[in-house]
């Protein structure tokens, strides 16, 4: 009786043992249909789960790829507009100035042309301060939540700085999603961009600068040269040590050319007139506007204020065009950075899916599988049940 004893508790031991794994599978295959995954637990697949971990990494990654890209899209999107409509302005104020160049006007119709002229230059300004959805401003530089421009006393300051934010769009790309404020409004180059021709300002007589251009790029050394007429027909120029270079005779609409320079000059200088070309530098857009502004609001008598106001507006005129130029050039250059964002945009979502399929493949359950293995399962621990209770109730002294 003792070896029976011993065998039967052995045998329901065993029978138990397997019950509890029979149960311990149904119950995972179970989840696994529950949840869709083919693991919950890192221990169940540890390849799996480590490759999964990864990947989920990467995931996150490109999402925020993603979302960088939409940030610099959305704000490169509104500076291109904001560009686009201080184009206008500035294509208006030139419009204004050549409107005051005309010979018609007055000092009373130049001062109302004036005042347009100050009130663009407040929409100007209304712009160069303009922020995006979230309150940022888009050229203040790093500092986007200080007002890059302020105006006191008529002088329009910068206070923002010359950093540029650059946000990663991709693994190895990454792109800058503005331009500061000094970039854009305080590098307006003088001039025709090479050099600015001047007239001095105590000048008495009626010399008014025209076109200007570089006619030999090999000869222009980049000196500042000074134009000083000995009479009202007769000039020399000297280069920025005091040497002649050259001398010459002028008749009014005739142009001065010297070290691979010229500009046109119309009307009569005096003698001891004085006009210099120099390298063009960087100017600010605010100041030019400005300085046109106050040339419309003071009154002109004799031939030397007229000659001062001319060369003013011609000078305005040219500037304005540097300004145009250097707006297409800063809105081109927001457009080429969206054509890369859209670009580096559909190989993220590219990325992105790979990631997921190989996810799916690590984790989603094949439920044809599992279904088939949940049946199999089931089966398997009704027979075990079934025959532990038949077994249980057989004894040897059935056979005597």
């Amino acid at each position: 009786m003792t070896a029976f004893r011993v065998t039967a508790t052995s045998t329901r031991q065993a029978w138990l043992q397997a019950v509890q794994t029979l149960q311990a599978n149904l119950s995972r295959t179970q989840l696994q249909v529950s949840t869709g995954q083919r693991f919950s637990r890192p221990a169940e697949d540890p390849v799996a789960a480590t490759r999964s971990l990864q990947l989920d990494g990467a995931l996150q990654q490109t999402s925020q790829y993603a979302r960088n890209a939409e940030l610099a899209r959305s704000r490169l999107s509104l500076e291109e507009s904001t560009i686009g409509q201080i184009g206008g302005v500035l294509q208006r104020l030139r419009e204004l100035a050549v409107l005051a160049a005309n010979a018609t006007q007055t000092n009373e119709t130049r001062a109302a042309i004036g005042t347009e002229v100050e009130q663009q230059l407040d929409a100007l300004v209304e712009l160069a301060n303009a922020q995006d959805g979230t309150g940022d401003y888009l050229f203040g530089g790093y500092k986007t939540r200080t007002q890059p421009f302020s105006v006191q006393a008529g002088v329009v300051t910068y206070n923002g700085d010359q950093g540029v934010r650059m946000l990663q769009i991709g693994q190895d790309r990454r792109i800058a999603d503005g331009d500061s404020g000094a970039a854009v409004f305080l590098s307006i180059r003088s001039g025709n961009g090479t050099f600015v021709a001047d007239a001095a300002v105590a000048n008495t007589g009626g010399g008014v600068i025209g076109a200007s251009s570089v006619t030999n790029p090999a000869l222009y050394d980049g000196d500042t040269y000074t134009v000083t007429f000995t009479s009202t027909t007769d000039y020399e120029v000297h280069d920025g040590g005091g040497t002649l270079v050259t001398a010459g005779t002028f008749a009014p609409g005739q142009a001065i050319a010297f070290a691979g320079t010229q500009f046109d000059l119309a009307g009569q200088p005096a003698a001891g007139d004085q006009f210099t070309v120099s390298p063009s530098r960087n100017s600010d857009l605010f100041g030019i506007v400005q300085a046109f502004a106050d040339a419309l609001n003071t009154p002109v008598s004799d031939t030397a204020s007229k000659a001062r106001l001319g060369n003013t507006i011609n000078r305005s005129i040219v500037d304005i065009d540097q300004g145009l130029g250097k707006m297409l050039e800063v809105r081109s250059a927001a457009g080429s950075r969206l054509s890369a964002i859209d670009a580096q945009a559909s190989v993220n979502a590219d990325v992105e899916l790979n990631i997921k399929t190989l996810l799916s493949e690590l984790r989603d359950l094949d439920y044809a599988d599992a279904l088939t293995r949940l049946q199999q399962q089931l089966t398997a621990l009704e027979a075990a049940q079934a025959s532990f209770a038949r077994t249980q109730g057989l004894s040897l002294f059935n056979y005597f």
